[in-house]
């Protein structure tokens, strides 16, 4: 018994070491860190000249009145300066500083406050609206104390973490909290990653570090959910993610990525299983820009993209940041799904900003003609060369358009207007076609199609839908 008993006392005492010896890794203060860092965050204010139309009326008519838009070009256009605030830090002694463009877009004039009172003009190195990153050179001769970029893949789920900026105008001002999630992607631009962290953020915090326990900046706080201040939830660029780009501005003044010249989309359940792929995974190619790297190296429309220099490729928005960190002119090894088995394709990567595969095209409208489609619950009417030289598809393009979908169809991805060129990978050439390819796939066991269209953004895409 008295064995048991001092057995007993030893995992007691051994358990509450052990969880004094946690307890210890949170920060009795933060005190020491702020000191450290202070110096190397920044306050920026900017000027804009916005212009307004004077009322040269005693009176204001309601919003929304048609007599607002009627009367409102007999104002006088007046000029004014209009201001606004953000935060940034400092990453070289000579004055160079990281904020986000947002902060800074459009702007004519640029102050950064160091320190709290020292004022100094600086201007736009380069931008990248992209990330929502920015360079700014300090236009004076003193030195300044810089801060370094941490390794932010090491950054994980709990760590401690804290913000410093200037929000609402207060100037320096320190939170503290940890890091609440990983990659994360909330719409606001096309290579989204962020940290995501509950350390206050608000406005006027945009553009300031997110440090680590060592003092280095892990990310660029950038984002808060809500508009009307911090709730727990703010975003921060990975400084992984941004130091390629930052590096980029500094040297060229512009980036450079790497482009492929393919639309993407994701990989549903329904199409993985008519392609016969073990799971929903890599990226679907729903078209190939003419001329691009892709198209130069046989990818096609239809192709999945599972593994692109090595890396593999689980979730189809994994794909554009892994294709931008890559150096331009560099020859890779692409690997593909097509018709139930892997091929690899070598590609010679282009350059993003220089390509015009994302230039916005207009969209249009087009008149209803009746033409019932049974099995999809749509009417459809048959696509002719008016169509083809408005909204600018391949020549050759045939198909079908859209004119109305009823409630209860099975195509719940679809509008009015997108146009349909495949159905389970076959041309459709006529109305006959579209038809009799739903009417023979109603009558076997899987009843899924997988539908080739043009977006109402003229954009070719791929849906998977299931028959009722």
């Amino acid at each position: 018994m008295k064995k048991y008993f001092k057995f007993i006392l030893v995992l007691f005492f051994s358990f509450n070491i052990g969880f004094l010896v946690k307890a210890e890794d949170r920060p009795i203060s933060f005190a020491d860190l702020a000191e450290k860092v202070m110096p190397s965050v920044v306050n920026i204010s900017t000027t804009t000249t916005v212009t307004t139309q004077a009322n040269p009326f005693p009176f204001e008519f309601p919003p929304g009145s048609p007599f607002e838009d009627m009367f409102k070009e007999f104002g006088t256009p007046q000029k004014r300066k209009s201001s606004a605030l953000g935060s940034g830090f400092i990453i070289d002694k000579e004055g160079i500083v990281i904020t986000n463009n947002h902060v800074i877009q459009g702007a004519e004039d640029i102050v950064v406050r160091v320190n709290g009172d020292k004022e100094y003009k600086a201007k736009v190195l380069g931008a990248d609206p992209g990330m929502d990153i920015a360079v700014l050179k300090m236009d004076t001769e003193e030195k300044f104390i810089p801060v370094k970029f941490g390794d932010s893949d090491k950054a994980r789920i709990g760590d401690w973490v804290i913000a410093i900026g200037n929000p609402f105008g207060f100037g320096g001002t320190v939170t503290a909290g940890i890091i609440s999630a990983r990659n994360r992607s909330i719409g606001l631009s096309r290579y989204e990653d962020f940290i995501q962290t509950d350390a206050s953020i608000n406005q006027g915090n945009s553009g300031g570090p997110l440090f680590n326990m060592e003092g280095d900046v892990i990310g660029i706080n950038t984002a808060i959910l809500g508009p009307s201040g911090s709730i727990g939830i703010g975003f921060a660029i990975p400084s992984n993610n941004a130091k390629r780009v930052i590096s980029q501005l500094i040297k060229f003044g512009e980036t450079k990525r790497g482009w492929l010249g393919v639309r993407i989309q994701y990989v549903t359940k329904e199409i993985a299983e008519i392609e016969k792929l073990d799971k929903p995974r890599g990226a679907l190619v729903a078209s190939v820009a003419e001329g691009s790297p892709s198209d130069d190296a046989g990818i096609k429309a239809g192709d999945i993209i599972i593994e692109f220099d090595g890396k593999v490729i689980n979730e189809m928005n994994e794909l554009p940041k892994i294709v931008a960190a890559t150096d331009v002119g560099k020859k890779v090894n692409v690997k593909i799904w097509r018709n139930q088995r892997e091929l690899s394709k070598i590609i010679i990567l282009g350059r993003l900003e220089t390509s015009s595969d994302f230039k916005p095209q207009k969209q249009l409208s087009q008149k209803p003609k009746e033409n019932k489609i049974d099995g999809l619950k749509i009417s459809v009417r048959l696509l002719n060369k008016k169509d083809i030289s408005e909204r600018k598809l391949p020549k050759g393009t045939s198909g079908v358009v859209i004119t109305k979908i009823e409630k209860d169809s099975p195509i719940k991805n679809l509008e009015v207007n997108n146009i349909i060129v495949e159905v389970q990978k076959k041309k459709i050439n006529t109305i006959g076609d579209l038809k009799n390819t739903i009417d023979k796939t109603m009558r076997t066991s899987e009843k899924t199609l997988l539908i080739a269209i043009y977006n109402n953004q003229n954009q070719r895409r791929y849906i998977g839908v299931k028959l009722n």
